[in-house]
């Protein structure tokens, strides 16, 4: 017999509440040790698709630079060169964007994009809301149905085919001479 010394009772220890207790703490350290797993396997993905993401931004970014910089080739020889010059900037600005991004890693770029939300969250609320605004037009502009499909666009076309043979009717009704009662 044993003797709590909680309570000062005495009765007999079976080797249950101690069993019962380890299941649970192996189970919740198994629990815990497959939520790690997940957590690193998903961590993993998000870095690879950053990266990615990131890639095709660099190439998209020399891609507008590019065209920017022809654009501006084109408005020097027509409006000068002082407007061209403008453009020109702008074209250096997004390249000097471009490069930026290459050069630095995932890691860095998530920590800088936490750094501008915690010294000025208001900009990156607005950034943030334009950047929906977008891709939710890119998005609701890719599900827009054909015309041949009887979409808006086939409604809108025969709309005013209606309301144009109303006012065709109208017009051939003579008009009464002045002084004269109109007949019903």
């Amino acid at each position: 017999m044993a003797t709590d010394d909680s309570t000062g009772t005495t009765g007999t220890t079976t080797g249950a509440g101690t069993s019962g207790e380890s299941a649970f703490g192996s189970a919740k350290k198994a629990f815990a040790d497959t939520a790690s797993g997940f957590t690193d396997q998903a961590s993993a993905k998000a870095r690879d698709y950053a990266t990615q993401g990131k890639d095709r931004a660099v190439d998209a970014l020399d891609n507008v630079a590019n065209l920017v910089t022809d654009a501006a080739d084109q408005v020097s020889e027509r409006l000068g060169d002082q407007y061209g010059g403008y453009i020109r900037q702008a074209a250096d600005a997004v390249s000097g964007l471009a490069t930026t991004l290459r050069a630095k890693d995932t890691d860095e770029l998530i920590a800088d994009a936490r750094d501008v939300v915690r010294s000025s969250p208001a900009v990156a609320i607005a950034a943030a809301a334009a950047v929906g605004f977008l891709l939710a037009r890119v998005v609701k502009s890719g599900f827009t149905p054909p015309a041949s499909e009887g979409g808006p666009e086939t409604a809108a076309s025969t709309t005013p085919a209606r309301s144009d043979a109303g006012k065709a009717s109208k017009k051939t009704q003579p008009k009464p001479a002045p002084g004269e009662t109109p007949v019903a």
